[in-house]
């Protein structure tokens, strides 16, 4: 038996491409994005006590891998992406059914005239994602105390995040550069202070290598300083409005 799915909206997010997006919901707060329902679900009844919830789970598919062939062990990048787990036990994308999960907080809900639209933050979601369920997330049954993953029994370490006074100038002279709500600045920390490199890099030495990415519109490009402690931390070197 098989099923076919419609996408109910699609997520307009601060991340046109992959490299950089956090690796779980939540842990960029300043993340924004947006989900404008499709016909015939843009009705203000199908969202109609939704405002009562401050967080909620969407259900979307991981479209740019729809091409591609599931694999039965993937390797986690918590795991630093050496170690082999069964793709049920990890939230690959290389998965069955390319069907992801994600609660993100939201912020508000707009109704004008045939459009829904739900405003999040907290994303984890590439601009364009198809979104193909809205749940609620309910505190005392979604909120486990005494659940346990000894896989990632944490959240991730961060590392220390600095700015040239070529970029700090810059995104100065863009005003801070409020998007939907959120700080861009602030959002450059949450991104980058995860680590964003491959696990392949992590490993080796990444000092003089640049890297860069989009967020919203906007190029940033940064580099790794070696702290001479086994650690490293973050230079953005500079930020070019596109």
């Amino acid at each position: 038996m098989s099923y076919s799915i419609e996408p109910i909206g699609y997520i307009e997010s601060c991340f046109s491409q992959k490299f950089g997006i956090p690796r779980q919901s939540s842990l960029c707060p300043n993340a924004m994005g947006k989900v404008s329902l499709l016909p015939p679900f843009n009705q203000r009844e199908c969202v109609e006590g939704l405002e009562q919830v401050s967080h909620i789970w969407l259900t979307f598919i991981f479209h740019e891998h729809a091409d591609k062939q599931w694999k039965s062990k993937v390797r986690p990048p918590r795991l630093g992406g050496n170690k082999k787990l069964g793709v049920f036990a990890t939230r690959s994308s290389f998965r069955p059914n390319n069907i992801g999960l994600s609660v993100v907080k939201l912020e508000r809900i707009e109704c004008v005239d045939k459009q829904v639209t739900l405003y999040l933050s907290g994303i984890d979601l590439l601009d364009k994602t198809p979104v193909i369920d809205i749940k609620p997330y309910v505190p005392y049954a979604d909120a486990i105390n005494n659940a346990c993953n000894t896989i990632a029994s944490a959240s991730p370490s961060v590392i220390p995040v600095d700015f040239s006074r070529k970029a700090e100038y810059i995104l100065e002279n863009i005003g801070g550069k409020q998007t939907n709500g959120g700080s861009l600045k602030q959002l450059i920390v949450e991104v980058l202070q995860q680590d964003p490199r491959p696990a392949y890099h992590v490993e080796k030495s990444s000092e003089g290598r640049e890297y860069n990415m989009y967020l919203y519109n906007v190029n940033i490009t940064w580099s790794y300083k070696d702290r001479g402690d086994n650690t490293v931390s973050v230079y953005v070197e500079n930020i070019v409005e596109i």
